[in-house]
């Protein structure tokens, strides 16, 4: 039988999370405090974001190891310093933020971080401890054994989803085939379908509840997609269109 961890106090939300992902990209201006400010003032606490570390150690919410796609400037985080990373805009107009100034500028939000480069695996679990906001933030990446470092360093404390192998693993154990999974994550964080191949079903969501962890599916921007994933009984969906997602929980009197 599995032991559960207790429910981490990231998870305390009454009825399914609506996550802002990059703080409701519909717009254009993804990941910037503008993004997440307008995502806040309709009601959201729960922002999806990414980091990257840039040369001197500074973390910026980004979700692209360029600067290409999005911004006027161009060149690999990893290989800029903050002093030039600061002056890139994105949609021509909104500054990159640090991750530091968006857990200050946002302090009653919580925050689901993708870490995309292992350098920037230290610096955030250093600024999850400095500045004391455990129980604000659940890291997840696509690498499990990225996230897999994260919690050996923080313990406990710190919440974690499952990366591809554990969703992978889950899924298997979904359809009764042994798997052995990474002890400690609170959530899967899984794309409805990958590959043409259907992730989130019945059987997926009552695996993932049977072991003490939620199911959060991104990124859902179609109102039916919503409704039947909700039905399925997901614990969270990640959206651009927040606006969207507002109203079908609002309809469905889950808008907490």
């Amino acid at each position: 039988m599995t032991q559960r961890r207790p429910r981490h106090p990231y998870l305390d939300h009454s009825g399914p999370i609506p996550f802002a992902h990059r703080g409701g990209a519909a717009d254009g201006l993804e990941n910037t405090t503008a993004a997440f400010r307008r995502a806040a003032d309709a009601g959201y606490r729960y922002f999806e974001t990414d980091v990257h570390a840039t040369l001197d150690g500074k973390l910026v919410a980004f979700h692209d190891s360029t600067l290409d796609r999005v911004t006027d400037l161009r060149g690999r985080i990893s290989e800029m310093p903050w002093s030039r990373l600061r002056e890139a805009r994105v949609g021509g107009s909104e500054p990159l933020p640090l991750l530091e100034e968006l857990l200050e500028e946002f302090p009653d939000s919580r925050w689901n971080i993708d870490v995309k480069a292992e350098s920037a695996v230290h610096p955030l679990v250093n600024l999850i401890a400095r500045a004391g906001v455990w129980d604000r933030v659940c890291v997840g990446s696509f690498s499990e054994g990225r996230v897999a470092r994260a919690q050996k360093i923080a313990g406990p404390r710190l919440a974690t989803s499952y990366g591809v192998r554990g969703v992978l693993g889950l899924r298997l154990r979904s359809l009764a085939i042994p798997f052995a999974l990474r002890v400690g994550a609170v959530a899967a964080q899984v794309p409805e379908t990958q590959g043409g191949v259907r992730v989130v079903d019945e059987r997926f969501v009552r695996t993932a509840h049977a072991r003490g962890l939620q199911v959060h599916v991104w990124t859902v921007n179609e109102p039916e997609r919503m409704r039947a994933l909700l039905d399925l009984g997901v614990d969270g969906i990640m959206t651009d269109r927040i606006d969207i997602l507002r109203t079908v929980l609002e309809q469905r009197g889950a808008w907490a």
